[in-house]
């Protein structure tokens, strides 16, 4: 998963950190905010985004959906309409996997 965790806790991430994070453009980010209302970050008088946590969770949420299971954006929005805390269940289930695997491998290569 290309997702990388922020160094240091902040109350809010710009676009650009948010896309690094994902390793996505920051053009697709705004377009995925406007596909998914549930998308709002922040913005300042100047119209920069800051995302927080949640913003930062749902679009992991988002990713998820599209690019790793390979739906359509009509697709994930009508998942995450119809079944929004079951999506968020299994997605919270398969990060708490790859983290578990994550570390078993860095045992493995310290061994």
């Amino acid at each position: 998963m290309p997702f990388k965790q922020p160094k240091a806790e902040k109350l809010y991430y710009s676009i650009g950190e948010v896309a690094e994070m994902f390793d996505l453009r920051p053009s697709t980010i705004r377009f995925w905010e406007k596909e998914f209302e549930s998308l709002r970050p922040h913005k300042n008088k100047k119209g920069n985004r800051f995302f927080t946590k949640e913003d930062i969770e749902h679009l992991g949420l988002i990713y998820h959906l599209v690019k790793e299971r390979g739906m359509t954006l009509k697709g994930a929005h009508k998942k995450i309409k119809e079944n929004r805390q079951d999506t968020e269940e299994t997605y919270e289930v398969i990060k708490k996997l790859q983290d578990i695997k994550k570390f078993l491998l860095d045992i493995k290569e310290e061994l």
